[in-house]
């Protein structure tokens, strides 16, 4: 049977609860129709990106699925219909993961840092308070215009200049 990864998105009002018992119906459309779920993954309240329908936030899951696509199209449909979800993605893969997904693992990413932990940037209060560059003033380190006008080519063809025809 073919493998899928599939992740929904709960109405940020609902319950966790609520969310593990749509997570259980959904589970229960795939079985019903002869197949299983290796794995479900709650991963809490996320902010979304940009607001669906009037919401801000999402509770996110991820099942792992191994069924039938008419089972799978019976559970996007019954997805479609239920007024909690509010988004739903479903994608055809050739292995499922065992182990935790990437959002799941904590610490393995450089740009999980605090506000107070940006080592890089320098200075004494986060930022660069050296010299300006690279703004409307130019980028040389003398302060002048980064603008350059470009040589003429020798080889480039006369172009041709507008006539006026006069009767």
């Amino acid at each position: 049977m073919p493998l899928y990864e599939h992740v929904f998105l709960a109405r940020q009002d609902v319950s966790q609860q609520q969310v593990e018992t749509l997570t259980g119906e959904f589970k229960q459309v795939i079985e019903e129709a002869g197949g299983t779920i290796g794995k479900t993954e709650y991963w809490g309240v996320k902010s979304l990106t940009y607001k669906i329908k009037k919401n801000r936030k999402a509770h996110y899951t991820l099942m792992n699925i191994d069924a039938p696509a008419p089972a799978v199209a019976e559970m996007e449909r019954r997805m479609g219909l239920s007024t909690d979800i509010i988004r739903f993605i479903t994608i055809r893969v050739d292995e499922l993961e065992a182990e935790q997904s990437v959002q799941m693992r904590k610490g393995d990413r450089d740009d999980r840092r605090g506000p107070r932990d940006r080592g890089d940037r320098g200075g004494d209060r986060g930022g660069d308070r050296g010299g300006f560059r690279g703004g409307p003033r130019g980028g040389d380190r003398e302060g002048g215009s980064t603008y350059r006008p470009r040589p003429p080519r020798d080889d480039a063809a006369p172009r041709p200049t507008a006539t006026s025809t006069e009767e």
